[in-house]
């Protein structure tokens, strides 16, 4: 970032012309983006990344999308040459979907584990340059997995 002053770095995913209510039929998402703009800023020496996420599915979707934005935030400090700063996520509409509510109870009842680290262990200079193998997690030691069935909500609105 040549001025780390600026706080304009936004991309945005959010392209009215191909959402489902603007668009003709065969032109649409169907699905608009869920988490669709964020906000990278230089803070005390940290790069930092706010998401901002119009719709989160609370089970499934919010945790992935928390692993995949600060893992880019650390891809991102490392390709600009700071340390990584903070990871803050907003929400527009937050909800569990019903057939999620038992799985919800038994993640409830898990006692956290301490997070696991992550190193890159090959040299990238660009985005485009880094490759998941470049990861190693270290000290990795999840739960088991819940499954649950992926809830399809929204979509093409027919007028």
């Amino acid at each position: 970032m040549e001025d780390p002053a600026a706080h304009n770095v936004i991309v945005n995913s959010w392209n009215p012309e191909y959402l489902y209510t603007m668009a003709r039929y065969e032109d649409t998402s169907h699905f608009p983006i869920c988490h669709n703009m964020y906000q990278l800023n230089v803070i005390n020496g940290r790069l930092c990344l706010q998401l901002y996420q119009r719709s989160a599915d609370l089970f499934l979707g919010v945790p992935f999308n928390i692993a995949s934005y600060a893992l880019l935030t650390l891809i991102i400090a490392k390709i600009t040459g700071y340390k990584p700063g903070v990871f803050v996520h907003t929400f527009g509409d937050v909800h569990i979907y019903e057939i999620h509510n038992n799985q919800v109870r038994e993640q409830l009842k898990r006692k956290p584990k301490p997070f696991p680290k992550i190193k890159f262990t090959k040299d990238f200079n660009t985005i485009d340059d880094f490759k998941p193998e470049y990861l190693e997690l270290l000290n990795y030691n999840p739960h088991p997995p819940i499954k649950a069935a992926l809830s399809v909500s929204g979509g093409y609105y027919k007028k």
